[in-house]
């Protein structure tokens, strides 16, 4: 699951991200442009509704095609970056672009039903590319061969409101640091009255198994084995996640009478001043702000609650098996300058200040080394947002392990989606029957392959 949109430069909603389902594809005529050019289609191109982002993109476009006046880049726009409902059936059909934006979970489903070119041998000459956290990398290597370049990662967050913070009496530079903290915070904030919700959660179309699993990785529980093979959320830790929430639903009155929320709901409870709390990556921020309603001064971002883990994500790009060598070629060019150097593409921050975009969130680190410096110190340089309001969330997000989304994340997070809802909406929901169930239905999701 993505956290939300357009990266950095680009900032509408990715929980998750942009994919495009853009008409023409690759392997069709598409290899060699008017004058001997190599032609490549590219998309997560943001729509033309996205007036910045998309004018970002076409300058990319022309000042990648100036230096390099032998490729013709293709743009292809849609929203989001990729629709669950129809990547597989693009990937099944040959229709998917030269180059095609991923999530980090796509990245062995792809490899597995031999969708992906292997750029190895490729790679290797892409300047950047051992500087990306070689965790990362290891995201899109499978059995030891490269087969994408990784784009942006995340990590999940105690996003709040100081105002209400301020108003129910709590300290906004002392964020909670517990569930139990969440939890008494949460309550001060209802207790306010005149509609406000202390802490909200997502529990419909995916986004509450989501959010389930990084309640768990909080709590240092897991969803799966560690050999991916059985479930593990009939436990202590998945015990305590709903049980939390129960109480905090239906005891304490703290998070309101209407749930099934879905990440749009949540997002404008925060803009509008009503909600005290809830979990999200940094580029929530943005939105909260340009498209919601909420100020910069009024937000702020902690690390999760519970101090054992924190869920991590990402996207990068992969390439159609059918692009030609020319094609992988001129592809890892386009995002050598559009996605993996410092003061280029989405990493020009100058321009991203110019154009007000948000400069200083605290979005985790994608290099390394000399090529990480320079990225840093631009952002310094162009930070337009109270930078201080994440100050705990970077440091206190070091100390938590990181972990992906398990595999198979989709299915399963249906699968928790009716746990969570469950103790939203019915004040008698069995945890340990729905913790059952929910075992249950995720070993045979896992047996399956």
């Amino acid at each position: 699951m993505r956290r939300s949109g357009f990266r950095r430069t680009c900032t509408a909603v990715m929980a998750s991200a942009l994919a495009l389902t853009g008409v023409a594809a690759c392997g069709l005529d598409n290899e060699d442009a008017a004058g001997g050019k190599t032609r490549i289609t590219v998309n997560c191109m943001p729509p033309k509704s996205a007036k910045i982002d998309r004018r970002s993109f076409e300058d990319d476009i022309k000042a990648f095609e100036k230096t390099h006046p032998d490729i013709d880049v293709v743009g292809h726009d849609a929203f989001p970056c990729q629709d669950p409902k129809t990547f597989d059936a693009k990937l099944a059909g040959g229709q998917m672009e030269d180059v095609f934006y991923t999530y980090f979970t796509d990245a062995g489903h792809v490899v597995d039903i031999n969708q992906a070119a292997d750029i190895t041998s490729y790679v290797k000459d892409m300047n950047g590319y051992n500087d990306i956290h070689q965790s990362l990398r290891d995201v899109y290597t499978v059995d030891g061969k490269v087969y994408g370049v990784p784009r942006t990662n995340y990590s999940m967050g105690l996003l709040y409101n100081r105002k209400l913070f301020r108003l129910a009496g709590l300290d906004p530079d002392k964020p909670p640091a517990t569930w139990e903290e969440v939890r008494a915070a949460a309550k001060k904030i209802a207790d306010l009255g005149e509609g406000r919700v202390g802490y909200a959660d997502y529990s419909a179309q995916n986004q509450g198994g989501w959010h389930f699993t990084a309640e768990m990785y909080s709590q240092g529980g897991d969803i799966v084995s560690t050999d991916g093979k059985k479930a593990k959320v009939d436990s202590p830790e998945g015990k305590a996640v709903l049980q939390n929430l129960k109480d905090m639903r239906w005891s304490d009155n703290s998070m309101g009478s209407k749930q099934l929320l879905i990440l749009n709901d949540v997002q404008q409870m925060m803009g509008s001043g009503k909600l005290g709390m809830y979990l999200a990556a940094p580029d929530n921020v943005p939105i909260l702000v340009k498209e919601k309603g909420g100020s910069y001064e009024d937000l702020a971002l902690a690390p999760m609650p519970g101090g054992k883990g924190t869920l991590i994500g990402g996207d990068g790009y992969m390439f159609s098996k059918k692009a030609s060598p020319q094609q992988i070629e001129a592809g890892l060019k386009w995002l050598e300058f559009q996605t993996n150097a410092p003061g280029t593409g989405l990493n020009n921050w100058q321009r991203a200040s110019e154009v007000k975009a948000p400069v200083g969130l605290p979005e985790p680190r994608l290099w390394t080394g000399a090529t990480d410096a320079k990225d840093q110190a631009l952002k310094k340089r162009y930070a337009n947002v109270p930078v201080g309001n994440y100050q705990a969330f970077l440091d206190g997000s070091r100390q938590l392990t990181a972990k992906l989304e398990p595999p198979k994340a989709q299915q399963i997070y249906s699968v928790l989606d009716g746990a969570v809802s469950s103790v939203l909406t019915r004040k008698d929901a069995d945890i340990d029957r729905l913790l059952a169930d929910a075992q249950s239905k995720i070993d045979g999701i896992l047996a399956r392959g």
